[in-house]
């Protein structure tokens, strides 16, 4: 029964737009997980939507997400029968599952982390050894797709199951069938493993798992169930038909609908209910929902809505230290962990916006130097203060460079490269160029500088002591590899392709990019990415598997 006529509207307040269609969501420990019609995964933070890692391991659509109960772990499913195991802080793929001959719609891993189970439109479930990464168990009893396998959050040796024939049916470890049958499209657990809903057509069900028996019953007000699921704290139920969600309240004798939440403009494909909701469309959006009014939420996990994030204007790697540097356009700086790929520290700086920058963490002090064009300003950020203003008239700036030791800073205008010291602002040297340059300093170590011209030929320069001339080297470029990154941008919708500019070879496809890549460093190992829609990507190519 659906209790009174008018309901609260919930709030939107936040929208990710994507170019690719988001299929599956999945929560953990603040971090939610986004499976993409394209192939990619991206992690992101729960509260500001910001990026954490990226997963390209797929070639086709990912349909099923979920974390392990630690969050240490990712589980995916792909339309090409795929499951791939993550370990979600190296952003690594762990195992690969192949056995499934068409596409895995849901996957679920036990509470100890042995075994996956994956259902598909191959009519079967199966259960894998995660150690010994081969299918021990094949349930073919479904008769119909399978939409959903889910191991209980508590109980390692029980799962449950839903197909689209509407049977609910619950399975041990070692896929003997036990308990009744039920009806349903769907199945989902609580979070504490004591209830269980189950969803067909326009009613949904709830039951205690253990005694089985009914605790509620609730009716969408239009339209068929598509997915549903518990908020974290068990007392309410979100569930969505067609573009339209909805949550009620099971805690009394009379569950009741208390929010409705309007805003999407595609079928809703999956929704998470961690504190507040979360939900993916069909129109190439997640939607973030205010839902701060229910009588009883998770009021430690509410925030004020995230604020927009500012295009990345400059990003530095320093693997000796393990992280990487980003400064955004409203003089935001940034430490991030390459390995986990977390925000270590953030600092706000006076930087203009839109002004050619560089940041390094030199001697434990996070550096950061601009060009205002006339003055190139250095600031200590853990001091909060200015270390030097150099006059440095230059026109057309086309790049800024901190060399890895710290000593010198490098800009290079339309047909010069000139240097100063970070510490005395002293002028270091001058060169004119014959050619004009097209991108800006590719790296500067000590007093050595190299950069990159309209025909790809790279040039290096060492401008040495003090008051000499600077000299150029013989070596065309030092032993770290340059890339390119190629389309990808927010109004292309073609995939981005990292190249290498001398051979044109391509090394890697981000799968699934929709912002501009702004800049662009890496080691050969490590690659850190900034984008206009404020972005950092690090990707460490160990893990990545090459398409």
């Amino acid at each position: 029964m659906v209790k009174g006529a008018l309901t609260e509207w919930g709030v939107c307040s936040r929208t990710i737009p994507f170019t690719s269609n988001p299929l599956s969501l999945t929560y953990q420990k603040g971090a939610f997980a986004v499976g993409l019609e394209s192939g990619g995964i991206l992690v992101l933070d729960a509260i500001t939507g910001s990026q954490v890692a990226l997963l390209p391991g797929h070639t086709d659509s990912v349909r099923s997400l979920t974390f392990s109960l630690d969050g240490m772990f990712l589980v995916s499913g792909s339309d090409n029968g795929q499951v791939i195991l993550w370990d979600v802080q190296t952003g690594g793929a762990v195992r690969t599952f192949w056995g499934h001959i068409n596409c895995v719609l849901t996957v679920s891993i036990s509470p100890d982390c042995t075994t996956i189970a994956s259902g598909s439109s191959d009519m079967t479930i199966r259960l894998w050894h995660v150690q010994a990464e081969d299918c021990y168990c094949v349930i073919d009893e479904s008769h119909d797709w399978v939409n959903s396998v889910s191991f209980s959050p508590t109980n390692p040796q029980f799962l449950m199951s839903a197909s689209r024939n509407n049977t609910v049916q619950q399975w041990d470890i070692n896929g003997f069938q036990i308990g009744p049958t039920y009806e349903g499209y769907g199945v989902a657990f609580s979070q504490d493993g004591t209830h269980i809903v189950s969803w067909w057509k326009q009613v949904a069900t709830v039951r205690n798992s253990n005694s089985r028996a009914v605790t509620a019953e609730i009716q969408t007000p239009s339209g068929y169930f598509q997915c549903c699921c518990f908020s974290s704290n068990g007392k309410f139920v979100a569930g969505s038909a067609g573009c339209t969600s909805y949550i009620w309240d099971i805690t009394g004798l009379d569950p009741h609908l208390i929010k409705t939440l309007i805003g999407h403009t595609g079928d809703i494909t999956s929704l998470i209910f961690p504190s507040s909701l979360i939900t993916a469309s069909e129109d190439n959006t997640i939607k973030f929902w205010q839902t701060s009014t229910l009588s009883d939420p998770v009021a430690s996990d509410t925030k004020s809505p995230p604020p927009t994030l500012s295009s990345i204007e400059s990003v530095s790697l320093q693997v000796r230290d393990g992280i990487a540097i980003s400064s955004d356009n409203a003089g935001v700086v940034k430490t991030w962990d390459i390995l986990t790929g977390l925000c270590k520290a953030s600092f706000q700086t006076p930087v203009p916006s839109n002004y050619w920058r560089d940041v390094q963490l030199i001697e434990g002090r996070l550096i950061v130097v601009w060009y205002d064009g006339l003055k190139i300003s250095i600031w200590d950020t853990g001091k909060g203060e200015f270390l030097q203003k150099v006059d440095a008239p230059m026109s057309e700036v086309r790049g800024f460079r901190i060399s890895g030791d710290g000593s010198r800073v490098f800009c290079l205008g339309e047909n010069t490269i000139q240097a100063w010291s970070i510490w005395t602002g002293e002028p270091l040297g001058k060169v004119e160029l014959e050619d004009k340059p097209y991108l800006d300093p590719l790296y500067a170590d000590g007093s050595k500088v190299w950069v990159c011209f309209k025909d790809s030929q790279i040039q290096g320069w060492d401008f040495g002591i003090s008051g000499s001339s600077p000299i150029q080297l013989s070596n065309t470029f030092l032993d770290k590899p340059h890339l390119d990154l190629i389309g990808g941008t927010k109004w292309n919708t073609a995939p981005c392709m990292i190249k290498d500019p001398v051979t044109g070879n391509d090394v890697f496809q981000l799968v699934g990019r929709y912002a501009t890549p702004y800049e662009v460093q890496w080691d050969g190992q490590y690659l850190v990415v900034g984008y206009e829609s404020g972005e950092v990507l690090i990707l460490d190519f160990k893990h990545v598997l090459l398409q």
